[in-house]
C-alpha cells in the first residue's frame, strides 16, 4: 500500500480542541490526489488551511487562561483560533509544487501547545 496523501477535506484533530476540522487546500500547486488538490507543509496558514477545532481547552492560549482566571480558576474554553508552523511531513523527498508533500498522520505544532495530526486523508482510492 503507498503513502496516503492529505488533501482538500482531510480531517485534523487537536487534542486541546473540542471538535475535529478539515483541511482546506487551496490549489496553487496544481497538483491532485483523487481529483482534489493535495497539500504541502505549506498548507498550514490558520483559519485558510487549518480550520479552528471549535473550542480550544489549552491554558496556553491567553484568551483561556483569561476566561479562566475571570472564572475564579474553572477552565473555561474559548474560541479555537490555531497559530500553527509548517507540517512536519513523514516523506520529505515526495514534493508537491516544491515543498514537500503532507500525508496521513503528519503534524504540525499549535503554539498553545496542540500538536495538530491528519487522521483522515480526504482522498481515498477505490480498485
Amino acid at each position: 500500500m503507498g503513502v496516503i496523501r492529505a488533501t482538500t477535506g482531510a480531517v485534523c484533530t487537536c487534542p486541546f480542541g473540542a471538535a475535529p476540522s478539515t483541511l482546506n487546500v487551496i490549489p496553487t500547486a496544481r497538483v491532485m490526489a483523487g481529483g482534489l488538490p493535495c497539500g504541502n507543509i505549506q498548507s498550514c496558514i490558520p483559519c485558510v488551511n487549518i480550520m479552528p477545532f471549535g473550542v480550544c481547552k489549552s491554558l496556553a492560549n491567553p484568551a483561556v487562561a483569561a476566561a479562566t482566571a475571570a472564572a475564579m480558576g474553572v477552565l473555561t474554553p474559548m474560541p479555537c483560533v490555531p497559530v500553527t508552523s509548517p507540517w512536519v511531513p513523514s516523506t520529505p523527498q515526495i514534493l508537491v509544487g516544491g515543498p514537500p508533500i503532507i500525508n496521513l498522520g503528519d503534524i504540525t505544532m499549535c503554539s498553545f501547545g496542540g500538536v495538530i495530526t491528519i487522521v483522515a486523508p480526504g482522498q481515498a482510492t477505490v480498485m
